[in-house]
């Protein structure tokens, strides 16, 4: 395998300054540590956006009984229906909580837009393996959707995202959202996405123990969802969307990555998979950047160039 691509050199001093609280190896007996000590970093920011927005707490009912946890921050003073950027969180499958450290930012962007946000708290794995994360992110979304009137939003436009696990899981949401009939969504904003199961691409092999979120990492959160079959020849593509062998009648897709990322490859070929098949799709590789670069380092240029595209491309697949 070649050498890998140099990191940015801002975004590599600032990986040195995080020293060991970000590391790129993470193996099955470590999920619990890893839990403990990223349900110890405090949650800064504000929650409400300077007042912008009110926070409302919500369950969509699964079919046992139980409820799927939502959050809800509507646009305060707004008359009309507000669309919405439905969130999924990212953590590898593994970790990670519907009210994390990227919602101040979320609604930062929802409120140049007038859109209104919800993140959902979909069961982790290994305790819950597929298809339990993706059906609670599709039982929440087919929830809000359908009482949309209810909730002050407009069911035309609603964009499914999320990061790393949680961009795959926005993708996978999206396909069965698609193959289910509904509900119907206006676009996919998908940040460094968890695609392949596979785990074999150039970029997963050249970024071994390097960065964050290698492929040690990589394959610990996909057995975490699915167990033996991880690799195998049966994997769903709700679980793994690489796997789907259609990628055409999808909405608008957002799709960014790292040029020094596990991720690279598949992120690129997910991309060029959508074009072949007659989609949309706009495709951003940041040179240099590592895994989750925008949320370890919102401050670098390189953060701050990433994010600002994202605002004008949902603008534009909006209408607003």
């Amino acid at each position: 395998m070649t050498a890998p691509p140099p990191f940015d050199p801002e975004l590599a001093a600032a990986l040195e300054r995080l020293g060991d609280r970000v590391t790129p190896s993470i193996t099955p007996d470590r999920i619990q540590e890893v839990r403990a000590a990223r349900a110890a970093l405090p949650i800064g920011g504000d929650f409400t956006c300077g007042g912008a927005f009110t926070e409302h707490a919500l369950s969509a009912p699964r079919g046992d009984g139980t409820g799927v946890p939502l959050l809800l921050w509507r646009p305060v003073g707004s008359g009309a229906p507000a669309g919405l950027l439905y969130w999924i969180h990212g953590g590898g499958m593994i970790v990670g909580t519907h009210r994390g450290r990227e919602v101040p930012g979320l609604l930062a962007l929802a409120r140049e837009l007038g859109l209104a946000v919800a993140s959902v708290g979909y069961r982790l794995a290994p305790e819950h393996p597929h298809p339990a994360p993706v059906e609670d992110c599709y039982t929440g979304l087919a929830h809000l959707v359908a009482g949309a009137a209810g909730h002050g939003l407009d069911a035309s436009r609603v964009v499914v995202g999320g990061a790393s696990a949680g961009g795959g899981l926005a993708a996978a949401t999206t396909l069965l959202a698609r193959d289910r009939g509904g509900p119907r969504t206006a676009a996919q904003l998908l940040l460094y996405p968890m695609l392949d199961d596979r785990n074999d691409s150039g970029s997963a092999h050249q970024m071994a123990g390097l960065g964050v979120w290698d492929r040690t990492s990589n394959a610990t959160g996909w057995g975490a969802l699915l167990g033996a079959d991880a690799g195998g020849p049966d994997v769903s593509p709700y679980a793994a969307p690489a796997r789907a062998a259609d990628l055409s009648g999808l909405p608008p897709a957002f799709l960014d990555v790292g040029s020094a990322e596990t991720f690279r490859d598949e992120v690129v070929d997910y991309a060029a998979r959508i074009w072949r098949a007659g989609g949309e799709a706009e495709l951003h590789v940041w040179p240099g950047a590592y895994h989750g670069f925008d949320t370890l380092v919102p401050e670098a240029d390189l953060s701050r160039r990433a994010a600002a595209v994202r605002l004008p491309w949902l603008r534009r697949t909006l209408g607003g």
